[in-house]
């Protein structure tokens, strides 16, 4: 799984460096919203939901209290990471209806298989994204799912994600997605400034690099 933490990397540093151009201010929260998103909420409920699934897993996963105090402290900014992956889907998602991309059952089942024999099988596969991008086991597929969603968005642009230009492309699509979606987020959860590149360095364990040879054709 080394090569695959180091491939990994690459988008997910993208990301970071990209992130105010997907953000947008949100001054007025609306009443048990975490955020808005092309008029959709996402509600605090919901976040609370998605985080509380990543800590029941950590524990489970812990053999002792102070393994686990260890894996709170490693993602103390839980909450806000995973907020700012669920607005990241909506925008995804938009991103991917505009290029007429889309993401068959097919190519989820053969990434994860192709993922589960580098990581020795689905437990080893289940705990490495737990620990390393605090995604919960349930979540998996999900999680793959959009992996290979940004790729096919990218391929769509024509966008290598190895070079400059095209994560430039790439994000140029991205931004103009988020604008279509009006992101409103909740001040609770902190300020999503472009000036100010507001929370900039939020991890985003949702979008990784898949290569080529990990990426599964379409059904």
């Amino acid at each position: 799984m080394h090569r695959r933490r180091r491939t990994a990397s690459v988008l997910s540093a993208a990301i970071v460096a990209a992130a105010p151009l997907l953000t947008a201010c949100g001054s007025d929260a609306h009443p048990g919203a975490a955020a808005v998103v092309g008029g959709q909420r996402i509600t605090v409920a919901q976040l609370e939901g998605r985080v509380n699934e990543v800590r029941s897993a950590q524990r489970a996963a812990t053999k002792d209290e102070a393994q686990y105090e260890q894996a709170i402290a490693k993602s103390g900014s839980l909450t806000r990471d995973t907020l700012h992956g669920m607005v990241l889907d909506h925008v995804l998602d938009r991103a991917a209806k505009d290029a007429g991309v889309g993401v068959t059952r097919k190519d989820v089942q053969q990434l994860r298989g192709s993922l589960e024999q580098q990581a020795g099988g689905a437990h080893g596969l289940e705990t490495v994204w737990l620990q390393q991008y605090g995604i919960a086991p349930g979540r998996l597929d999900e999680n793959l799912r959009t992996e290979i969603e940004a790729q096919k968005v990218a391929a769509s642009l024509g966008a290598d994600m190895n070079t400059a230009a095209g994560k430039a492309t790439f994000w140029k699509a991205m931004s103009a997605a988020s604008k279509e979606l009006h992101i409103d987020l909740n001040p609770r959860y902190g300020a999503w400034d472009v000036q100010k590149s507001g929370r900039v360095d939020a991890k985003t364990p949702w979008l990784r690099e898949v290569t080529a040879a990990e990426t599964p054709q379409s059904a």
